[in-house]
């Protein structure tokens, strides 16, 4: 009543409720907006909510369960290179209402958590798609929203650089403060030149290929490898020049 709703036939309404409380409501309010009134009052039968399902259908609740599945589908769907599977999701959360700079922080979070290193171009399609929704606006911001997250999905994937920060911080949690390398410090005071920071440190500018072989790391946890390339052709790459710097200092 509170809604301007009379129930006259209630089997399609308890039936598509699937016994959530929260779901009732949700289409009690859909159907409070979407009915027209006779004589002033929304009436409810089996027939007026069939009519009004299949736009339900594509309503989530933004501050419920149904939210958080379809953006963990999504990302989830991008990850495991399904462009398919990741465009269908995409329309359930803007056909829903979703606010499309939600969606494109999480589609910038996965361009380097979880393609990464694979695709560096991958960060920047997320943050041009990022700026762009804001200036663009709805409702045609779905289309970029879509070119981008048909991009990620086919792009190839890595958690490389997601690993090495989260392996570099268990590091520094379990050394905690190391000093570090004096050649490494700067000197802005005559005391601190006197104690020889900064006087081994050799410009890597001064050497051929803008490269000197030095030690940057504390004592304590030199030749630490963070960073383990995957199998891709850019980390391949990367994990060649390393190696041509540094030989066999960092083992992958």
């Amino acid at each position: 009543r509170a809604l301007g709703l009379e129930l006259v036939e209630s089997n399609a309404l308890v039936r598509h409720a699937q016994g959530d409380a929260r779901r009732m409501y949700n289409l009690l309010e859909w159907l409070a907006g979407s009915l027209v009134p006779e004589n002033g009052v929304r009436r409810i039968t089996d027939a007026s909510v069939l009519a009004v399902l299949p736009h339900f259908a594509v309503y989530h609740d933004r501050d419920g369960d149904q939210h958080y599945r379809l953006i963990s589908a999504l990302i989830k769907s991008i990850r495991g290179s399904d462009p398919q599977a990741a465009v269908y999701y995409l329309a359930r959360l803007v056909s829903g209402g979703e606010d499309p700079v939600f969606i494109e922080r999480r589609l910038v979070i996965l361009a380097s958590e979880d393609i990464g290193l694979a695709n560096p171009n991958a960060l920047l399609i997320a943050q041009t798609c990022f700026e762009a929704i804001r200036v663009i606006g709805n409702p045609e911001s779905r289309i970029i929203l879509s070119q981008t997250v048909i991009y990620l999905a086919s792009s190839p994937k890595s958690n490389s650089a997601y690993m090495a920060i989260n392996q570099a911080q268990a590091l520094v949690q379990e050394t905690g403060d190391l000093s570090v390398p004096l050649h490494l410090r700067n000197a802005p005071s005559k005391l601190m030149k006197e104690l020889g920071y900064g006087q081994a440190y050799n410009y890597s500018h001064d050497h051929p290929g803008n490269f000197y072989d030095q030690e940057f790391l504390p004592s304590e946890i030199a030749g630490t490898n963070f960073i383990h390339p995957g199998s891709s052709a850019k980390e391949q790459e990367l994990a060649r020049q390393i190696q041509v710097w540094w030989k066999d200092k960092y083992q992958f």
